[in-house]
């Protein structure tokens, strides 16, 4: 089964990428742009067997962190 996780910062979370990358868009000309919030996009390849509860598990202990960024899986 392949899934995909993609872990965003938490809102009211300061995101100096993200500040970073509208800044230089800015500067490309690309004028407009009112705010940017970098993120992570994980795909996995996992059994079909693997249940709900372990996908959140991974989650949670490796690729994101629950105190700052909030996760969602999309089945692919």
């Amino acid at each position: 089964m392949k899934l995909r996780v993609v872990v965003t910062l938490k809102n009211g979370v300061l995101d100096p990428q993200g500040k970073a990358i509208q800044h230089a868009l800015g500067s490309l000309g690309f004028e407009g742009v009112a705010d940017v919030r970098a993120g992570k996009i994980f795909e996995l390849e996992v059994a079909d067997d693997t249940s709900d509860e372990q996908i959140d598990e991974m989650c949670r202990k490796l690729l994101a962190n629950t105190v700052i960024e909030n996760y969602r899986v999309e089945r692919q």
